[in-house]
C-alpha cells in the first residue's frame, strides 16, 4: 500500500467478522435496525425536551446533551461496520479512520463529562435546593454545557494531530473499529509524546468524573439519609441509581479497553467486546433509563404521541 505525505498508509484493514458469509446479511439488518432504533429513541428524547418548555430546566438541557452524545457515538460506529460487514477483507481509508477514532473517543469524553455535569445538578438541587435557582442560572448553564464540549473536543482532537504526525508501518487495526489505541499501534517511531498524553487524557476523563460523581452522590446520601428524610431518601435513591449504573457500567468498561491495550497478554476478544458494547449499550438503554423512566419526559412524549396518532 502506499504511503500519503504524513507517512501514514492511505488503506487500512480491519479484522472481519468471525462467523460465516451467510450470516452476515441477517447480523447487516440487525445492525441496521439496532443504529435505527438508537436514533429514534434518542431523537425521541432530544424532540421531546426541545419543544416542551415545561421542560426547559436546567436538568433536562444537561440531559439533553446525553442523546446529541449516543446519536454521534453509534453514527460513528454504525454506518461504517455496516458498509464493510459484507466485504473481506474490510478496508478503510487512513483520513476516515482517523475521523472515526476523533468521534468515538469525543463520544466517550462526553459521555463521562455530560454524567458528570449531571451529578452536580442533582447535588446542588437536592444539597442546596435554596441555592439553586442562584447556581444553575442559564448564563452558567450555558457555560457548563460550553466546557463540556470545548474541552472534550480539544483535548481528543490533541490526540488525533498528535497521531498524525507519526509515520506508520503497518497497516492493520486490530480493534473492530478505529481508536486513538488501536493507531498508535501502526507507528514505528517514537510514541512517548502520545503514550503520556493518551494517559493524562484518561487520567482526566476516567479521574476527574469518577471522583466527581462519587463526591457529590456521597453528599447526597449524607444529606438524605443522615437527615432521616424519607421523601429526600426515596428520591435521592430515585435520582442517583440509576445514574450510578450507567456511569460505572460506561467507566469500568473504558477503563479495561485501555487497558487492555496496554497489557499484552490481554485476551484481543476481550478488548473487541468491550469496545463494541461501549458503542452500542449506552445509546441503546440511556433514552430508556433517563427518558421512558423519567417521569416529566415520559409523560410529554406520550402527549407528543397522541397527537400524532390522533391530532384532533
Amino acid at each position: 500500500m502506499s504511503l500519503n505525505s504524513s507517512g501514514a498508509m492511505t488503506l487500512l484493514t480491519l479484522p472481519p467478522f468471525s462467523f460465516p458469509l451467510s450470516a452476515r446479511v441477517p447480523a447487516l439488518v440487525f445492525s441496521a435496525l439496532t443504529y435505527l432504533t438508537i436514533i429514534c429513541c434518542n431523537l425521541m428524547v432530544v424532540v421531546t425536551i426541545a419543544i416542551n418548555h415545561n421542560l426547559h430546566k436546567p436538568m433536562y438541557m444537561l440531559l439533553i446533551n446525553l442523546p446529541v452524545c449516543d446519536m454521534m457515538g453509534a453514527t460513528a460506529f454504525f454506518p461504517q461496520m455496516i458498509s464493510t460487514m459484507l466485504d473481506d477483507p474490510r478496508v478503510i481509508p487512513y483520513w476516515e479512520c482517523a475521523l472515526q477514532a476523533l468521534f468515538i473517543h469525543t463520544y466517550g469524553g462526553g459521555n463521562l463529562m455530560i454524567l458528570t455535569a449531571m451529578a452536580f445538578d442533582r447535588y446542588i438541587a437536592i444539597c442546596q435546593p435554596l441555592s439553586y435557582n442562584t447556581i444553575m442560572t442559564n448564563s452558567n448553564l450555558i457555560k457548563i454545557i460550553s466546557a463540556v464540549w470545548l474541552t472534550d473536543f480539544i483535548l481528543l482532537s490533541i490526540s488525533i494531530f498528535l497521531l498524525l504526525r507519526l509515520k506508520n508501518c503497518s497497516s492493520e487495526i486490530n480493534d473492530m473499529f478505529c481508536t486513538c489505541p488501536s493507531l498508535m499501534k501502526l507507528a514505528c517511531g517514537d510514541t512517548n509524546v502520545n503514550n503520556f498524553y493518551g494517559l493524562f487524557t484518561i487520567t482526566f476523563f476516567q479521574g476527574v468524573s469518577l471522583c466527581a460523581v462519587l463526591f457529590t452522590y456521597l453528599q447526597i446520601l449524607i444529606t438524605c439519609v443522615f437527615k432521616k428524610q424519607s421523601e429526600a431518601r426515596s428520591k435521592a435513591l430515585q435520582t442517583c441509581g440509576a445514574h450510578l449504573i450507567v456511569f460505572l457500567f460506561f467507566e469500568f468498561n473504558v477503563f479495561v479497553f485501555f487497558l487492555a491495550h496496554r497489557i499484552q497478554t490481554a485476551p484481543l476478544f476481550v478488548r473487541r467486546a468491550l469496545a463494541v458494547s461501549v458503542t452500542i449499550f449506552p445509546p441503546l438503554l440511556n433514552p430508556l433509563i433517563y427518558g421512558i423512566n423519567t417521569k416529566d419526559i415520559r409523560t410529554n412524549i406520550v402527549v407528543m404521541l397522541k397527537r400524532k396518532i390522533v391530532p384532533f
